[in-house]
């Protein structure tokens, strides 16, 4: 007569040999941080709080003792914000030849809505925030604190542009209007020209026509939203109707993209055609 074992005492050694077989997870090799650029903190007087400061520096500029690099400052610029793809954006157009060097300064928002927006009347604009109406405030910080500071600890040139979307754009065109000498260049896309009732707007014309600084260069772009689109195509045909020679205006339309979509391909956009590198008589 045949006799059976039991099946527990095989099926417990199959399971100590596959565990004897597999590598223990001491073993693993350890994942280590991923860094696309550096980060720093200033403590703000102007603003009263910390900010937080990201900046991406190209390739091969870390550690140049002779190169110096004009600056792109960009408002939404937290890590979770708009940082990491527009500094995607400037390490592939650096790397392709198709934009400057340039080095990316991004700052990270506390109050987004207090710091990019400019005085209102309109009551439905002071439903969008507990505080609205800080731009001149955050503009002081840029100059007076954070323009300075980056000048201390990276090597760069006296050309600035600035590069933002909606709320950032219309900080950035607010700002081409009341602080024109602030940057060289604005890039806003989308910007929020409704604001206060489409205030800039009805200001743009007399800054237009008076101005006498040096030349600026304003490139906005819009999204299919109709009354962004309008309001964006409105502002570049008053430049361009001001007939001033020191101030230039491009319009360009994405009809496919929407206002969650149009800063990334906007700015593919804008880089590539206001920073081109100069071409080279062959």
């Amino acid at each position: 007569m045949m006799t059976f074992r039991p099946l527990a005492h095989a099926t417990s050694l199959l399971v100590i040999l596959l565990l004897l077989a597999r590598p223990a997870a001491a073993q693993q090799p350890a994942a280590a941080p991923l860094s696309i650029g550096q980060t720093f903190t200033l403590a703000s007087r102007v603003l009263g709080e910390t900010r937080r400061i990201n900046v991406y520096v190209p390739p091969g500029f870390p550690d140049s003792a002779r190169t110096a690099l004009p600056v792109l400052y960009m408002p939404d610029g937290g890590m979770a914000e708009d940082f990491l793809h527009v500094a995607g954006l400037v390490q592939v157009s650096v790397g392709n030849g198709t934009m400057r060097p340039f080095l990316l300064v991004g700052i990270e928002n506390t109050e987004r809505r207090r710091d990019l927006t400019g005085p209102t009347t309109d009551a439905e604009d002071r439903k969008i925030a507990p505080r609205v109406g800080g731009s001149a405030a955050f503009r002081r910080f840029l100059r007076q604190e954070l323009m300075p500071e980056i000048q201390r600890r990276y090597r760069v040139t006296g050309e600035k542009a600035i590069i933002g979307e909606s709320l950032a754009g219309l900080f950035i065109v607010e700002t081409l209007l009341t602080e024109p000498d602030l940057f060289d260049t604005y890039l806003a896309f989308d910007p929020s020209l409704w604001w206060n009732k489409e205030r800039l707007l009805q200001q743009a014309p007399t800054f237009l026509r008076q101005y006498r600084g040096p030349a600026k260069t304003l490139f906005v772009v819009a999204s299919a939203q109709p009354d962004i689109a309008r309001e964006t195509r409105e502002l570049a045909a008053l430049v361009q109707q001001a007939g001033n020679q020191r101030l230039t205006a491009t319009f360009s339309a994405l009809p496919h993209e929407t206002h969650g979509t149009v800063y990334h391909p906007a700015a593919l956009l804008a880089l590539r055609a206001v920073f081109a590198p100069p071409t080279t008589a062959k």
